[in-house]
């Protein structure tokens, strides 16, 4: 039985919960990654799986810095109204330019007043300390492809190249 090893790829169903149990997403299907610090799944997670095989189980419960950062203020941003399309909504998503990193995120919008848009750059989830369980249901050697494009490929991984 081959276990879970760096350029394994590694099909699992998991669930993601809060702290106190609100379940936040699950996997309808199974979800296979590259095992082996490609950053395709969060490496508390990546660690626990490691030398595991295919029935193991694991929980993993992430601080916010291991999941999805610390809620940052400054990714809060007050746009003029003017800026964006007709027909915004809140919870409508916008790419831009964080401010001082001049990193691309991904701005939500959370409210709408009059000629004012705010924006929140801030993953939904972040700053929440998250639980992550999930079954391991396979495990196998990676090809050549996979490793070279970091990625997993097939049923449950990635298309397109």
């Amino acid at each position: 039985m081959t276990a879970v090893a760096k350029n394994t790829v590694v099909t699992i169903v998991y669930r993601l919960t809060s702290r106190d149990g609100e379940v936040l997403e699950q996997s309808d299907e199974p979800h296979s990654y590259l095992h082996g610090g490609y950053g395709n799944v969060f490496d508390a997670v990546e660690k626990a799986l490691e030398g595991k095989a295919v029935g193991d189980t694991i929980d993993v419960l992430m601080e916010p810095e291991e999941a999805f950062g610390e809620y940052d203020e400054e990714l809060v941003r007050v746009e003029e109204r003017s800026v964006f399309p007709e027909g915004i909504e809140i919870g409508m998503q916008f790419e831009g330019q964080g401010e001082i990193s001049g990193e691309v995120n991904i701005f939500t919008i959370t409210d709408i007043a009059d000629d004012k848009v705010v924006v929140d750059g801030n993953h939904p989830l972040a700053g929440q300390s998250l639980n992550f369980h999930c079954e391991i249901t396979e495990v196998r050697a990676a090809d050549p492809h996979e490793i070279e494009h970091g990625h997993a490929h097939g049923a449950h991984g990635h298309h397109h190249h």
